[in-house]
């Protein structure tokens, strides 16, 4: 018998395999790095065959401990037998440790850090016979940039205090949230709901619709894409049976290139005019909303106020930051990346304000608003994750667990939710990594703050009550759905 079944049917193996099994083991890589663009790398890697056979009998050698072949027992199939039965299992696994280890020993010993996964089609990757193996990639990276000096920073601070007007103003909008909307016949006033169906007309031909859209008249309506002024004039008066049409402009940085810039014909048929009636502030109310009376309520909304006012303090104080310290950064970014992050930026934004205790209708209004100057806001929040993301390795600043539980029951109390059932939509929707990463970077605009020398100076209101914001699309990109507080209607995007 050959000293080749000798092993084979001991289940010793060669010395190479005894080598691939040590932890020691390294493969013998010869990579090949270049920019490929904006924040792009491309990778060349070539894997010695040496490594390959390696990896090859320690497969072959797992595989003789538990292969069950008819006619011998496990543990004695010949290693030339099972290479050829077990051909495609042993490639695919082969395959795998290249590389899974050679893009481990890439990342540990070359200064690349990746935005995202590699575009590497694995499927398409195979290993040859006798041959040293290469494979190729691009990248997606962080910029390479130098921070500018952040400490002792001169930042202007908006102060103020909450009135009991603002409590009473935020009071009425929290309850609107409880209320009843009845149908009426009279004509429409403002601060009323109006049902309708929403179709817009490009060169004669339908782009996009809504049926059933609710619609508080308020003087400003944004849409994803565009915004009405002068909404309340305009429906102001109507009764179910009515037709209002505008022209609007849709905007510069709407997702439909096309239609960038153009103006187009809006029709909204009115199907039912709606008047709220405020809820009953009695015990079962109470009840519903987890306080114990008017005054607790009460109190509960001026906390909220001051939440915001310290929102409010903290983006005016971290805009000042960042415009600062991304003055030198006129790095390039890959347009692609902005586009994909966009929405990304956008979410992130939304939870916080989820955080600070705005309404529903607050959000959506914001949430329009960015995706009407997207690409822009995109491309800012991209340089300045980067510099803050930076700028927090440095002085090594990270969201514990204390600080995520910390805002999950924030954003409970706001929502009337237990924190475990936030917490399971935040894990669900993927957004509780944005919550890390956005604390990570609210405790460096922190750190930077701490340094800095303040002016303080009056504060604007807290709120513009005037925008009404629906979640439709001019354009018709997408699906709409009436995020408004009731959350009763919804809307079909053609």
């Amino acid at each position: 018998m050959s000293s080749e079944l000798e092993n084979a049917g001991t289940g010793e193996t060669p010395s190479d395999s005894a080598v691939v099994e040590s932890e020691e083991f390294r493969m013998s890589l010869d990579v090949e790095i270049s920019d490929a663009g904006p924040c792009k790398k491309h990778v060349r890697v070539t894997v010695s065959r040496s490594d390959i056979d390696a990896l090859r009998s320690q497969a072959v050698n797992e595989l003789s401990d538990s292969a069950q072949v008819p006619g011998f027992r496990v543990g004695h199939v010949p290693r030339r037998l099972l290479e050829r039965k077990f051909k495609s299992e042993i490639t695919d696994q082969i395959k795998q440790k290249v590389l899974v280890g050679s893009l481990e020993q890439l990342s540990e010993k070359n200064d690349i850090d990746p935005i995202n996964e590699p575009n590497l089609d694995i499927e398409d990757l195979e290993i040859p016979d006798d041959e040293d193996f290469e494979y190729e990639f691009d990248v997606e990276v962080r910029p390479e940039f130098e921070l500018p000096d952040y400490s002792g920073l001169e930042i202007k601070r908006p102060t103020g205090e909450v009135t009991d007007e603002d409590v009473e103003r935020y009071k009425r909008r929290y309850l609107a949230q409880y209320g009843e909307k009845t149908e009426t016949d009279s004509p429409a006033e403002p601060d009323d709901h109006v049902t309708a169906d929403i179709s817009v007309t490009r060169d004669g031909e339908k782009v996009a619709s809504a049926s059933g859209l609710s619609i508080q008249i308020r003087p400003t309506l944004h849409f994803h894409d565009a915004e009405i002024t002068g909404f309340d004039k305009l429906m102001t008066g109507v009764v179910p049976g009515d037709t209002r049409e505008v022209d609007v402009q849709v905007s510069l940085e709407a997702p439909n290139i096309e239609m960038r810039g153009e103006t187009v014909p809006v029709s909204l048929a009115v199907t039912s005019v709606r008047r709220l009636q405020l809820p009953e502030q009695n015990r079962d109310f109470f009840d519903r909303i987890g306080v114990d009376s008017e005054e607790d309520l009460t109190n509960n909304i001026r906390e909220t106020l001051e939440r915001q006012i310290t929102y409010q303090q903290r983006q005016a104080t971290r805009q000042q930051v960042l415009e600062k310290i991304t003055e030198s950064a006129d790095w390039d970014l890959p347009e692609e990346l902005v586009l994909r992050q966009a929405e990304n930026a956008l979410r992130r934004e939304t939870l916080e304000m989820q955080q600070a205790g705005f309404t529903p209708q607050q959000v959506q209004a914001r949430e329009n608003e960015m995706r009407q100057n997207a690409v822009s806001t995109t491309r800012q929040a991209l340089k300045e994750h980067f510099v803050l993301d930076k700028i927090a390795t440095k002085e090594n600043i990270e969201a514990t667990p204390a600080d995520v539980d910390g805002e999950i029951l924030l954003m409970a109390m706001q929502s009337g939710e237990s924190s475990r059932r936030v917490r399971a939509r935040l894990q669900k929707t993927g957004l509780i990594e944005n919550l890390e990463a956005q604390i990570r970077e609210r405790k460096a605009v922190d750190w930077v703050l701490q340094q800095a020398e303040f002016k303080d100076i009056a504060m604007g209101p807290a709120a513009d009550d005037s925008v009404q914001a629906v979640s439709f699309s001019v354009c018709g990109e997408a699906a709409a759905v009436d995020d408004e507080a009731d959350g009763d209607e919804a809307a079909d995007g053609e």
